[in-house]
């Protein structure tokens, strides 16, 4: 179908403003210029938000522990999910997924703890990875002390973050834990390729482009080989069953839709719940807009709606 109108506007904006993209400047330019364009003042309210330091941490992580920014829908216990932001493992923070993280705190009443994990290329795989199971390893292991509700926590990330969020899983599950009850995937990137119909089709003009995608990748996994890891590329798994169930969200103009359609189909034949959605019209990152496209707000429901369920919550809670 044709783009989502106000989709179109944006990028034809963009078109006209003639800006850089992330990868035609430096790491650096690139992070300002993403949180420039990212932050926005917050419109959703909740109850409280709190930064903190995870530390003394069980396996690997950075010197100083992994900052982390912590979102509560009331002051009743609430179930825990634990939040990966995108922005292909180099660019993004705290702040620029700040919105996400609220519009997911409020619908699905869930306690959000939002992961500043290390990025490349200071820091590539797996520290990012690490960072992230190590965030879920502790929020498991501290629900009563976050006064969260017991139970499994959800994890969930959009695009890299879809990424480390799929990883992670199969991390927690090959270590024999912890326990996850929910793995949200926002278009994730599951693959290495760039092959796929999608990327050929949606290559150049939909924010995110395949010459980026190579620039996150070049950075993130240097090394070709490592790229075959299931930890860097989840869809390259040779064994997907036993993960917790998910549900993937992709959108029809973005490069990463096949590989994350493709990812949940693989799910789905080991035996995973998995709920698939195409969000037809619409481009990568489509989430971040549900407060200035009305359309996008049906996503944030089902979101939200899937959370609440995987985490056994009532519409009274």
């Amino acid at each position: 179908m044709p783009l989502e109108p106000i989709t179109a506007a944006i990028l034809a904006q963009m078109a006209e403003a003639e800006a850089p993209e992330f990868h035609e400047v430096s790491v650096t330019e690139s992070r300002r210029l993403y949180t420039e364009s990212a932050s926005v003042p917050p419109t959703i309210e909740v109850y409280s938000v709190e930064d903190l330091t995870l530390e003394d941490l069980s396996i690997d992580a950075p010197v100083g522990g992994i900052p982390v920014r912590i979102y509560r829908p009331s002051e009743a216990p609430a179930p825990v999910h634990v939040h990966f932001h995108g922005g292909g493992w180099v660019i993004g923070d705290l702040q620029t997924h700040d919105a996400d993280c609220r519009e997911i705190c409020v619908a699905a009443g869930c306690i959000v703890i939002s992961v500043d994990y290390r990025l490349a290329p200071e820091h590539p795989f797996p520290a990012g990875l690490n960072d992230c199971y190590a965030a879920i390893c502790w929020a498991s292991a501290h629900t009563a002390d976050l006064g969260a509700r017991l139970g499994p926590v959800s994890i969930g990330g959009d695009s890299a973050g879809g990424n480390l969020a799929a990883a992670a899983a199969l991390m927690a599950r090959d270590h024999n834990g912890p326990e996850i009850a929910l793995q949200l995937l926002l278009y994730p990137v599951t693959e290495p390729s760039m092959s796929s119909a999608s990327f050929n089709d949606n290559a150049e003009g939909y924010l995110l482009s395949k010459t980026m995608m190579a620039w996150f990748w070049d950075h993130y996994c240097p090394d070709i080989e490592q790229r075959n890891n299931p930890l860097a590329s989840p869809l390259l798994a040779p064994d997907l069953s036993g993960l917790p169930p998910a549900i993937v969200l992709t959108a029809e103009y973005d490069p990463l839709r096949d590989e994350g359609e493709a990812y949940a189909n693989r799910m789905a034949e080991a035996g995973v719940a998995v709920e698939m959605r195409r969000y037809d019209g619409f481009i990568h990152g489509f989430f971040s807009l549900a407060a200035v496209i009305e359309a996008v707000r049906e996503s944030v429901d089902l979101v939200g709606a899937a959370l609440r369920k995987a985490h056994g919550l009532r519409d009274s809670d």
